[in-house]
């Protein structure tokens, strides 16, 4: 029977995030600590460049750095965690590249760098923790998608493709880990205000007009709704929610 005190609760959980020290992966690193869990950031940059804001997350949040690409060392990271921490129970593939080009510039390994941090590098991670979880009955991982998982956008096909690719690996992962008592879910963001959706849009009003025109709430989302998805889906209170990807968006995806 499921405490309904607790249900939203990751108190004793312990979780990676790639990807976790800003934007997006910032405020789901925030939310999980909030509700309990202790979080390993993970990111490709050196630990002084985000010293201060791991400082100011508290004692339950760590920082390593690893750059998910690197696919021949995604056991050894996964498996140092697990030393340190006795246990891993949440895996969020976050960490992304952007490649914005015209098909006729965009080259071959643009389009192939992007595919091997998006989707590459989240299927490397998520197979080294997938052994443990299984040992151990449980776990979640959440693969971050896109609106470019549904919709088209110029400019961008690497990460579009990368993003579709979530979606596959998601249902895929879902059947075959289901019956170990793995959840494997996605969330995909709609136009969130962040420092990087303000400097492709603030100069550019034809695309602020479109962005909001075909979103029924009229507004950006926050940060922290991103967040707070992340937290249901690895609490117990999504405990028979796997397969599936949750559009925070506004209502981006239907809206007209």
């Amino acid at each position: 029977m499921l405490d309904h005190n607790k249900a939203f609760s990751l108190d004793g959980k312990t979780a990676i995030v790639t990807g976790g020290a800003t934007g997006l992966g910032l405020a789901m690193t925030k939310c999980l600590t909030a509700a309990g869990a202790r979080v390993v950031v993970a990111s490709s940059s050196p630990a002084e460049r985000y010293a201060e804001v791991i400082a100011e997350l508290g004692d339950r949040v760590s920082y390593r750095q690893f750059n998910v690409a690197d696919t021949a060392n995604a056991q050894a990271f996964v498996d140092s965690v697990i030393g340190d921490w006795g246990q891993m129970d949440i895996l969020i593939n976050n960490a992304g590249i952007h490649c914005k080009k015209p098909i006729e510039e965009m080259t071959v390994k643009d389009f192939t760098d992007v595919l091997d941090v998006h989707l590459v590098g989240a299927f490397a991670l998520s197979k080294a923790v997938i052994p443990h979880m299984r040992s151990r009955k449980t776990g979640s991982i959440i693969f971050i998608a896109s609106m470019t998982s549904y919709i088209g956008q110029p400019y961008v096909i690497g990460y579009s493709a990368a993003k579709s690719g979530v979606l596959g690996m998601i249902r895929n992962l879902a059947a075959e880990t289901g019956m170990d008592g793995i959840r494997i879910n996605g969330i995909a963001p709609g136009w969130i205000d962040t420092p990087m959706l303000h400097k492709a849009v603030d100069n550019d009003p034809e695309r602020q007009q479109k962005i909001l025109g075909r979103t029924p709430m009229k507004k950006y989302g926050e940060p922290e709704d991103i967040g707070w998805a992340a937290v249901y889906l690895c609490s117990d209170a999504a405990r028979f929610v796997t397969g599936t990807v949750i559009p925070v968006d506004g209502g981006a995806v239907t809206g007209f």
